[in-house]
């Protein structure tokens, strides 16, 4: 068992700080504007919690797998 980061879709804005913040982890998907986990393992080269305290509306989190 571990944590995962998860994005919640319904809250998301697409406004793209998580991606500044760590690119090797998030991606927006612009079709549907909204981002997305693309790589878990890439927190090793971010700030995985500054990505989430800075999401403006908390979608972003770890949830227990």
């Amino acid at each position: 068992m571990g944590k995962v980061l998860t994005i919640d879709e319904e809250l998301c804005i697409g406004c793209g700080t998580c991606v500044e913040i760590c690119p090797d982890v998030f991606e927006l998907n612009e079709t549907i504007e909204k981002a997305f986990v693309k790589n878990q393992e890439g927190c090793s080269q971010c700030d995985c919690e500054e990505a989430i305290n800075s999401c403006p509306v908390g979608a972003i989190s770890w949830v227990e797998e």
